[in-house]
């Protein structure tokens, strides 16, 4: 990447050199040339919320910004990229968004996520450090920059402002209002399941915000419940992508002598995940982890694995993180075990399954999604 201060050798993560996609986007480009050419005053604390891949801290590395992001992949490729451009360890602290923000923010840049809802989440968490004199400036593609996305700057910081579109990317400028009377945060949001979905019926969900669904119990999940393996005693259970443990929290209540470990790449999901295992006081052992799928659970240890796969990385649509997830899936699993994966008929991951495992049994189907199940022989 080409910025004001020079060239930028970037990369997802984790790295693949099949992978086509950029890890930055004209929307980084088009405001750390604004910060160049506007000559921003980058001092004191400098914090970046949304980087996608680390490009603008990467770039601002020299002024030491804090980092604030959801994924844990965000946090690993931003950790190679600065040690690719040789900066020195500590120079960038990364903060995930459920740490303590700063106390004082000077300059505050926002990458604007796909969720209005983290957004307006993290803005309500940053207000307080946020002072007169505090430059913010957003940041995102056109597409994903809405009225509603401007408003909530408005209401949440001050009066709010767009630029003009280049390359099919915009800013926006805020003129931060500090007020003692700021809106309170509806985050985590808490909900009640409805009846006849197995052992969740009339459970307690709750919802940190920008976990997928928030305030329902999404369609596809709903028919995941209904078809769940009913495996009792002493498994050892992963909630793949486990969003809000929804599913995870079935298999707990349904089997108590199961230990249940939840995964997922969102700090915020895993953190919702948490929370609605414990609303439901469930009895039995249960594991929370944050990270690259099933990276670092050791092989052959896993008796089944759960997994409702995305098919979008941001903007873009893929099958590389599906497919990571069932290879991981494939490693974990001991001789017997079982992957039980929910998705869209379109998909065609049966194709995956088969591939991988050498087979892939239909379990359930409607008119959108299938349920399938792959045995490691």
């Amino acid at each position: 990447m080409t910025t004001p201060w020079g060239e930028l050798a970037l990369t997802r993560f984790p790295e693949d050199p099949r992978d086509r996609l950029r890890a930055w986007d004209a929307s980084d480009e088009y405001l750390l040339r604004h910060l160049a050419e506007q000559e921003t005053p980058l001092s004191g604390t400098v914090v970046v919320v949304g980087d996608r891949w680390g490009a603008l801290v990467a770039a601002l590395a020299a002024h030491q910004p804090v980092q604030i992001t959801d994924s844990h992949l965000t946090q690993e490729a931003t950790r190679a990229n600065l040690a690719r451009g040789g900066v020195e360890p500590g120079s960038v602290r990364l903060l995930t968004t459920q740490d303590p923000p700063p106390d004082r923010i000077d300059v505050l840049l926002v990458r604007v996520p796909k969720s209005l809802a983290l957004l307006e989440d993290q803005l309500l968490r940053l207000a307080p450090a946020v002072h007169e004199g505090t430059v913010v400036v957003g940041t995102g593609m056109v597409k994903e920059i809405h009225t509603s996305t401007l408003q909530l700057f408005e209401r949440i910081l001050g009066p709010t402002r767009t630029s003009l579109a280049e390359k099919k990317a915009r800013l926006i400028f805020c003129t931060p209002e500090p007020s003692p009377e700021r809106p309170a945060n509806p985050w985590p949001y808490t909900y009640t399941l409805p009846d006849g979905i197995g052992a969740v019926s009339g459970r307690t969900v709750v919802n940190h915000a920008g976990v997928f669904c928030a305030d329902r119990l999404d369609i596809g999940t709903r028919f995941f419940l209904g078809h769940l393996p009913d495996g009792k005693g002493a498994q050892r259970v992963v909630d793949l992508g486990c969003g809000n443990g929804v599913v995870g929290t079935a298999v707990a209540l349904a089997n108590p002598a199961a230990e249940v470990l939840f995964v997922d790449e969102s700090f915020q999901a895993v953190a919702s995940a948490e929370a609605t295992y414990r609303a439901n006081g469930v009895q039995g052992h249960a594991e929370f982890r944050v990270g690259d799928g099933l990276a670092g659970v050791p092989a052959g240890s896993v008796d089944l694995v759960l997994n409702n796969p995305p098919f979008h990385s941001h903007q873009a649509t893929t099958d590389a993180t599906a497919w990571r997830m069932f290879t991981g899936a494939r490693r974990a699993l001991r001789p017997g075990g079982e992957l039980w994966v929910i998705g869209n008929r379109h998909l065609g991951y049966h194709v995956k399954l088969r591939r991988l495992f050498g087979n892939s049994r239909l379990v359930a189907s409607d008119a959108k999604f299938v349920v399938l199940r792959a045995v490691k022989r």
